[in-house]
């Protein structure tokens, strides 16, 4: 073939010359503003379809996002050890597969405290999604429903009511509580989500000195002249209206050593009597040792949720996955143990499995996938970690979550 065929086969048909030429026009036109990165401005903000792993819904959403609302999501407590030690904790698990197994079909389905689940994922309790997007939780429940019936446990300090988070999808909902000074208080909040259909409580117990509280979360100290708007917008939205009432109707006490968040003490005889006036599941969030475990069972709490709030509620404390399996150990068996902290991959579930979890919550996951591209977002997101985690189990040769054990793992802590 000669040089002139070469050139006309490697020139454009005029059908690829005219698409150039429209998309340099309408590349200029002000209506795909939207498509920009504020703070790249000669980017492009990609479709979603481009997007492979929970990672690059983050960079979209720091891209659409004001900074302080991204911040939130973000940051952890002062210095944010804990908060790299979560991540950092996965490479310390290695996964050894097994040998000739038939991997060709792969189930996922599981059940935890009476709520079915397609795959053992649920959605953790953040706050505040209408700074993310102006759905809200709405637009979390919808596309946790979307991706196979996703359980999403509403925050107690969540945009929008209880109510209407629960109209907006018909996924199964559960509902965190934040402790609060009487148990009048508390039993308002837990007959709200309990009538509008969630069907687990799960108290948080995320921080220090017997309480709720967290030490202070320098990003968000360094924001705070960018002029945030988002408790303000949760507060017009109606948050969780009893929440509010409780809130409002009696001043809140000084918080001791700086800490912030909610200042009630808390011992085994306030959890008995809160776990009393609860007709469904009643769990806690927050365990990180063998010995609160035991105990948890011993005062009949339904299940754990091992957590260390994302390293937003004290520092330099343990990874997740660090503690797992001794909190599994202290259970011996008899309630499921849930686990949150830093999970990005299906790996990351398929490792907390394998040290004895039921179920993994993820937390800033879906906020991404919000952020980034609304309820589809959030769909999108949740089904690329699915879909990792049925890719891992086939080949690690773990074709079914009964299965995955111990011996699918080789840890370094």
């Amino acid at each position: 073939m000669g040089k002139l065929e070469n050139q006309w086969l490697s020139s454009p048909t005029r059908r690829t010359a005219l698409r150039s030429l429209v998309t340099s026009f309408v590349a200029g036109t002000p209506l795909l503003r939207g498509q920009q990165d504020p703070f790249r401005d000669h980017s492009r903000v990609p479709a979603m379809r481009e997007l492979v792993n929970a990672f690059d819904f983050e960079a979209v959403a720091f891209a659409k996002l004001p900074r302080d609302a991204y911040d939130y999501t973000a940051l952890g407590v002062e210095d944010e050890f804990t908060l790299r030690r979560n991540r950092q904790a996965f490479e310390w698990v290695e996964l050894i597969p097994q040998g000739i197994v038939d991997a060709n079909s792969v189930v996922t389905a599981t059940e935890v405290l009476g709520t079915p689940m397609a795959y053992p994922i649920m959605i953790a309790p953040t706050a505040s999604h209408l700074s993310l997007h102006p759905d809200g939780e709405m637009g979390t429940h919808k596309g946790a429903t979307a991706a196979s019936n996703t359980p999403f446990i509403i925050s107690n300090n969540a945009s929008f009511p209880v109510d209407k988070i629960a109209k907006a999808a018909t996924g199964p909902i559960w509902f965190q509580l934040y402790p609060k000074e009487t148990l009048e208080d508390n039993q308002q909040l837990i007959d709200v989500a309990q009538d509008n259909g969630c069907k687990a409580i799960v108290l948080t117990y995320d921080g220090a000195s017997g309480s709720s509280a967290t030490g202070p979360r320098e990003r968000a100290l360094h924001d705070r002249h960018l002029e945030s708007n988002r408790l303000e917008q949760d507060a017009n939205s109606g948050g969780d209206k009893s929440r509010i009432a409780v809130e409002t109707r009696r001043t809140r006490r000084p918080r001791k050593y700086g800490l912030t968040g909610s200042g009630v003490g808390l011992d085994w005889k306030w959890v008995d009597s809160v776990r009393a006036v609860t007709k469904v599941p009643f769990l806690t969030k927050g365990i990180l040792t063998g010995e609160d475990a035991a105990a948890c069972v011993e005062h009949g709490v339904n299940g754990i949720v091992v957590s260390n709030h994302g390293g937003r509620a004290m520092d330099y404390g343990p990874a997740t996955l660090e503690v797992l399996a001794e909190v599994v150990d202290g259970t011996r068996g008899r309630i499921p143990v849930l686990v949150d902290g830093g999970f990005r991959r299906g790996t990351d579930v398929l490792k907390a499995l394998a040290l004895g979890a039921k179920a993994v919550c993820l937390g800033r996951v879906p906020r991404w996938g919000l952020a980034a591209y609304g309820p589809q977002g959030s769909q999108r997101i949740l089904e690329i970690v699915q879909g990792e985690l049925v890719m891992a189990m086939a080949a690690t040769g773990r074709p079914t979550l009964a299965s995955i054990d111990r011996t699918l793992v080789r840890t370094d802590f």
